[in-house]
């Protein structure tokens, strides 16, 4: 996949040297909030090593945001599959983000889906995009908003992989977004 650049951001494939990152992520108590679990250093490594050993679906690969001033890496984005039928359609494409605790509030996740979104409905020609999150995790619905995301209350539902350990976790809400919607939210901005 050839890297996308935004004004602060390049979006690259995962490579071996963002092991850590993908460790942090998956352990920060901050970043987890609105997750059941956070991995060892050792799951951790392990399931990343899957990411890089896999061959997604072209235009589906893991995406790792590197501050363009810097070089640093603060975040994962990406558009997946997310195969939760009967909530989402078999064919859903999914946008999310996992950015680090230290670089919120900068807008970045706001940018990095922004040219996902364009990514996937321009060159991947994909109809529609769904999003989802924990129904009062504020900052991920912020940010389908600012994305021109709607939410879709009749499809919001029960995470099947939740555990029932986590009841505040279950209840997901669904926002998306079409392809056609898109293009009208960009012709304003145009205009505008």
């Amino acid at each position: 996949m050839i890297p996308i650049e935004t004004s602060r951001l390049l979006l690259r494939p995962c490579r071996d040297e963002d092991h850590d990152l993908f460790y942090e992520l998956s352990s920060d108590p901050a970043v987890l909030e609105f997750f059941p679990f956070r991995r060892s250093r050792e799951d951790a490594d392990a399931v990343f090593s899957m990411i890089l050993a896999a061959l997604p679906e072209p235009g589906f690969e893991l995406l790792v945001m590197v501050l363009k001033q810097s070089g640093k890496a603060i975040g994962l984005c990406g558009l997946s599959r997310p195969q939760l039928e009967p909530h989402l359609p078999g064919d859903a494409v999914e946008i999310g983000w996992r950015i680090s605790a230290r670089h919120w509030r900068n807008g970045y996740a706001t940018e990095a889906s922004a040219a996902l979104l364009s990514h996937a409905f321009e060159l991947l020609e994909i109809a529609e995009i769904f999003s989802i999150a924990v129904h009062d995790n504020r900052n991920a619905l912020a940010v389908m908003r600012k994305l021109g995301l709607r939410p879709d209350p009749a499809r919001d539902f029960d995470h099947p992989h939740i555990p029932d350990t986590h009841p505040h976790l279950k209840r997901h809400v669904v926002y998306r977004l079409s392809a056609a919607d898109w293009r009208s939210l960009q012709a304003g901005r145009e205009t505008g």
